[in-house]
């Protein structure tokens, strides 16, 4: 039986997620949902940095280049939101190879713009 990675931290994310869509919707622009969302992971005491600055590696190698994770929680867990009316398989990907290149376990990809929440779990 395979654990899951970040089980509690994650579904306390997708919680926070979840109620920003409740009460928001689908049809803002992607900002609008980070900015509740950083309400939402207050309320519920999940630590956080906002657009973190994350090193790329090639192999062992730091890169010069790097990317901004919308969020990073726990310390652990890479968070990127979307707004879009789908999820396209380079989002995954993008966001999978995010956390590769950053040497994180996990990834959360939610779409806030549908008329359902739709979030992915990506395990490095």
């Amino acid at each position: 039986m395979s654990t899951i990675i970040y089980k509690e931290e994650s579904y306390k994310i997708i919680g926070a997620c979840m109620r920003v869509h409740s009460k928001l919707g689908p049809g803002f622009l992607e900002s609008v949902y980070s900015e509740a969302l950083e309400v939402e992971f207050k309320k519920d005491d999940i630590p956080y940095s906002k657009e973190k600055k994350l090193t790329v590696y090639y192999g062992d190698q730091p890169l010069n280049k790097y990317f901004r994770a919308d969020f990073v929680c726990y310390d652990s867990i890479i968070v990127e939101l979307k707004a879009t009316n789908y999820t396209v398989e380079a989002n995954k990907s993008q966001t999978l190879n995010n956390i590769k290149a950053a040497k994180y376990k996990l990834g959360l990809l939610v779409n806030f713009g549908m008329p359902s929440l739709k979030y992915y779990r990506l395990v490095n």
